[in-house]
């Protein structure tokens, strides 16, 4: 990718709005960044969703890089959450999700999507073994927490039309799921744009979960 590209997209970012679509439950709100795929945080209301949403942007920041360079939030639309989105998981498709997308703009939110792999490779690496319970002793631990995102992306596999078999390496698997998103495809359960954010929403949600576990109580 050339420099020009890389300028021409963040005077795109700083012209456009953040646009952001919350998914409504009972329990859980939800606040998207749709063209920002891992940029999501939930609240017990709208408000706390995006205040949520906002208080991770520098968080964010060090996983895209130079190109994040959000302008003001502009909620395009709120969906009904269902018993998903009350346990904790955004999972309702919206009409933003069924928007035609072309191939640079595949490519960039795949390569965010692989920018977010990327670093939870890193803070795994880097993590203790043991992280922080809960109030309540509950929570899993780093390599737990590992084996779950693993296996729920090979279990993705199945919404974008392909498959990925037990025991495939990681690396192997991650490749199978990018080279599904960026194929011109409709076999998939799931749409592209709702593929890709909700594939990039687990990854960094669990990233900074072992971050903050991670952190030691007291001095």
């Amino acid at each position: 990718m050339t420099e020009g590209t890389h300028a021409s997209r963040r005077r795109r970012s700083a012209a456009n709005p953040t646009r952001v679509c919350l998914e409504v439950g009972s329990t859980w709100v939800f606040a998207t960044a749709l063209d920002w795929p891992g940029w999501c945080r939930r609240g017990s209301g709208e408000e706390q969703a995006l205040e949520g949403l906002a208080g991770y942007e520098e968080r964010y920041r060090i996983v895209a890089g130079e190109e994040f360079v959000p302008g003001p939030i502009e909620i395009v639309g709120r969906s009904r959450g269902d018993r998903t989105t009350d346990f904790g998981a955004p999972h309702v498709q919206g009409p933003w999700d069924f928007e035609p997308v072309s191939p640079d703009e595949r490519e960039r939110l795949v390569g965010l999507l692989e920018a977010s792999w990327g670093y939870f490779d890193q803070v795994a690496a880097t993590a203790p073994a043991a992280l922080r319970k809960g109030p309540r002793g509950g929570g899993r631990d780093r390599d737990a927490v590992v084996d779950h995102v693993r296996e729920a992306e090979r279990a993705y596999s199945a919404k974008l039309g392909t498959r990925v078999a037990p025991r495939t390496p990681w690396v192997q698997q991650r490749i199978v799921l990018a080279d599904a998103l960026r194929a011109d495809s409709t076999d998939g359960a799931w749409p592209v744009r709702y593929a890709i954010r909700r594939c990039g929403w687990h990854v960094l949600d669990h990233a900074w979960e072992i971050e903050d576990k991670s952190e030691h109580e007291g001095p």
